[in-house]
């Protein structure tokens, strides 16, 4: 990237600075009354196969007509898009109910290729206060997620596990879960409570077309005893493994076979896009 600039893209034009003018009483403010996707940008390029446009352009139909809202005028988001590419490594897309787009950058975690390599820490965030609303749908009230997140980082964790009534294990506050378990790789499955990952969903096709075993299963606390890899996944940080998960009580566990998660982390070097791009660093 260029460098990250100062600006956002809102309701059909560019804006400096870092500071959104909007009513007292819009919805979006007082409830958090948005959709929003998180995408990676590759190669500068909005329209990069890796970066999966379209897949998040569709989940945010989805949850619009779900819920009822204006779609937006996307031509207009993806001029928006097309400002950014050169400015921000990852681009957040927020759609307001009547459909205004707002659309800003931030550059990758300082830590993220660390995260892939060495693994993070995450903690079981149990209670139902942590649960998403919404859960299928990635809504702008993300509250009881980032609270989560946040009391992870008070026990050295950077990620925390939300969990449902039951115990069992549903989704990180960010991403996606993924488990290896006897030869086969485990996630849980899309039945509403948790949100259908855009990687989610891209890792499920790859594994699946290299007849790499892989099933969707909930992840209760026997089936966790079985495990003995963890991993999470979404859009910006790809596939990060998870070495060691402290509950609620206080006891950890460790799942030291990062190097199993090499497999899921293969899909982004293994696709062609990505292979044609170090192919042409190569020649540069």
């Amino acid at each position: 990237m260029a460098g990250e600039k100062t600006g956002f893209w809102y309701d059909g034009a560019w804006h400096e600075g870092r500071y959104l003018e909007i009513e007292i009483t819009d919805p979006g403010w007082l409830y958090g009354a948005t959709v929003f996707t998180t995408l990676r940008i590759y190669n500068s390029s909005w329209e990069h196969p890796l970066t999966h446009w379209q897949a998040h352009r569709d989940r945010l139909q989805k949850s619009l007509a779900t819920l009822g809202w204006q779609q937006p005028d996307w031509s207009r988001v993806e001029a928006g898009l097309q400002v950014h590419c050169d400015r921000a490594a990852v681009l957040r897309v927020t759609i307001f109910p009547d459909g205004r787009e707002l659309i800003f950058g931030r550059p990758l975690p300082v830590n993220v290729t660390q995260w892939q390599q060495e693994g993070i820490n995450a903690w079981v965030a149990d209670g139902a206060e942590f649960r998403r609303w919404y859960p299928a749908h990635k809504t702008g009230n993300y509250l009881p997620a980032w609270q989560a997140k946040q009391q992870a980082g008070s026990v050295a964790a950077q990620e925390a596990i939300l969990t449902d009534s039951q115990g069992n294990w549903l989704e990180t506050s960010t991403g996606n879960l993924w488990g290896w378990m006897e030869g086969c790789w485990v996630t849980p499955p899309a039945t509403g409570e948790i949100l259908p990952g855009i990687a989610r969903a891209q890792l499920l096709q790859w594994l699946k077309k290299r007849r790499i075993m892989v099933a969707e299963s909930p992840f209760t606390p026997e089936l966790v005893q079985q495990l003995s890899a963890i991993a999470y996944s979404n859009s910006v940080v790809e596939v990060v493994p998870i070495r060691q998960i402290t509950d609620s009580d206080g006891q950890t566990r460790y799942f030291p076979k990062i190097e199993v998660v090499r497999e899921l982390q293969a899909f982004w070097k293994h696709h062609p896009a990505a292979i044609a791009h170090q192919g042409d660093a190569t020649q540069s």
